[in-house]
């Protein structure tokens, strides 16, 4: 299939990717233009999740694309990167979708389960034979989670009885398991658990009333005497430390998703300001508009270099907790600025869903705030450049 940059992309960045890459790239992209691009407002309007779509985004290998174990080809973390971003320029919930299933619970699993583990849970997670969620979050707990979770394991001979509440789990309401993380009786240190949904105890109740993200089935759940054996405890995460492994990894690819809604924001504002005529001819011939449109393609170009450095450094084993926590801190600030100037090109029209921007605005509060608000993050960069921690 051939292969052309997207619009946003005005440096031409995506002609760095492999022909193999590229390849993978561009049926990935007609897949979701024919599959899922024409049935997302519909969805979003309903608060509904699609099921149908499910095959497609498991059906080229989009997920397990980081783990040997699973991806059908090698592969960079820069195109792992583009594989996010095209995702979130369809549809940020989808784009969700794919991150709760392969970055959290299948990377939960990848970074801190034994071999054992990985061979049994991450070709289910990749095919969709089995679906995930991945349990942090909790109702007093969200930036302090290294410190606050009040989700107890306590240890009954050969099982682990949980007990506490969590909050904001994406895919919660239709997974086959959650990795459930809890602060051990024991020793204080926080522990991961494969926890079937179906175990007794275990309840998901869908989050109602969303105004970001509105194809997501966020779900709050409760732990009541929820029996777990150790054979399903994650036996190489044994403290906090663990925990911030898998989020590093998926930290950068939200600031690669935040790209592509900006880029979705922007390409639907091109084309609809190239259509739209006002006073005599198309209002992308008007200086103002154009000014909108060229700090949008500012602000996104200079977020894809950022975050192909930031991937870069991943592939290369020199990326750290500040280098991931800057570019999502920066990625997600310039969404939220370019899907405004975008809106703001449409006019009035710019609040109806028919025209794609009004999603696009209101599913960007979701991820400027998730997987570390840009306070948090920039805390985590502040320590790094002044040696001071600011966090208390």
């Amino acid at each position: 299939m051939p292969f052309e940059t997207i619009a946003g992309d005005f440096y031409g960045f995506e002609n760095q990717l492999t022909d193999r890459e590229k390849e993978f790239i561009a049926t990935l992209r007609a897949q979701l233009e024919t599959e899922v691009k024409p049935i997302v407002n519909e969805y979003w309007e309903k608060a509904e999740f699609p099921h149908q779509i499910i095959d497609v985004l498991h059906r080229n290998g989009a997920i397990g694309l980081g783990f040997p174990e699973t991806a059908p080809f090698e592969n960079s973390a820069v195109f792992r990167g583009w594989v996010a971003l095209e995702l979130a320029r369809i549809d940020a919930s989808v784009s969700t979708y794919v991150g709760v299933q392969n970055g959290l619970a299948l990377g939960a699993i990848g970074v801190c389960g034994s071999d054992e583990q990985k061979a049994e849970w991450l070709p289910k997670l990749a095919s969709g034979e089995v679906l995930g969620a991945f349990g942090l979050t909790e109702p007093t707990s969200g930036s302090d989670s290294a410190q606050g979770l009040k989700t107890v394991a306590t240890r009954d001979g050969d099982d682990w009885i949980l007990n506490g509440s969590k909050r904001w789990i994406g895919n919660a309401t239709f997974s086959d398991i959650t990795v459930i993380w809890a602060k051990s009786a024991e020793d204080g240190q926080v522990k991961g658990f494969i926890v079937p949904n179906s175990t007794p105890g275990f309840t998901a109740t869908k989050i109602e009333g969303k105004q970001s993200l509105r194809i997501v089935q966020n779900a709050d759940i409760t732990l009541e005497n929820v029996r777990v054996p150790e054979s399903l405890r994650l036996q190489k995460a044994n403290s906090f430390r663990d925990t911030a492994a898998v989020l590093r990894l998926t930290r950068a690819e939200v600031a690669w998703a935040a790209i592509g809604v900006a880029v979705g924001a922007y390409e639907a504002a091109l084309r609809y300001t190239k259509e739209r005529v006002q006073f005599g001819k198309p209002i992308a011939s008007h200086q103002l508009i154009q000014d909108l449109l060229v700090k949008s393609v500012g602000n996104i170009t200079a977020s894809i270099g950022l975050c192909t450095r930031v991937s870069e450094m991943l592939d290369a084993g020199e990326q750290r907790d500040e280098h991931s926590a800057l570019a999502k801190a920066f990625a997600t600030s310039k969404m939220r600025e370019t899907v405004a100037w975008c809106r703001e090109a449409l006019g009035g029209n710019g609040i109806v869903l028919d025209y794609d921007v009004a999603r696009f605005f209101a599913d960007a509060e979701a991820l400027y705030s998730y997987e570390g608000t840009r306070e948090m993050n920039t805390l985590i960069v502040g320590r790094a450049v002044t040696g001071q921690a600011a966090f208390v």
